[in-house]
């Protein structure tokens, strides 16, 4: 069992395919204060690379990464520059 992260912003994402988690967890780090911590939760399998693709080429970090009972749990750090993408 890990630690609970604090986060300042929550999406619900579950039930959702690609690409939508990437593009609603997008508008939210667009609107999110640099360091703040968003934590996503979704339920696509595909959603892990997804994530660290996006995170990749954003610049957002991804600090933690979990699968609990099928969902997937991402922190996601807002990047202090994110590259545009």
């Amino acid at each position: 069992m890990t630690n609970k992260i604090e986060f300042d912003e929550y999406l619900d994402a579950k039930g959702l395919n690609c690409p939508l988690p990437i593009l609603k967890t997008k508008v939210i780090l667009n609107k999110m204060k640099p360091e703040k911590i968003l934590l996503v939760e979704a339920t696509d399998p595909h959603s892990k690379v997804d994530f660290e693709a996006y995170c990749a080429r954003t610049n957002h970090e991804l600090i933690e990464f979990n699968l609990i009972k099928n969902v997937y749990n991402f922190y996601i750090k807002r990047a202090m520059k994110p590259n545009k993408i």
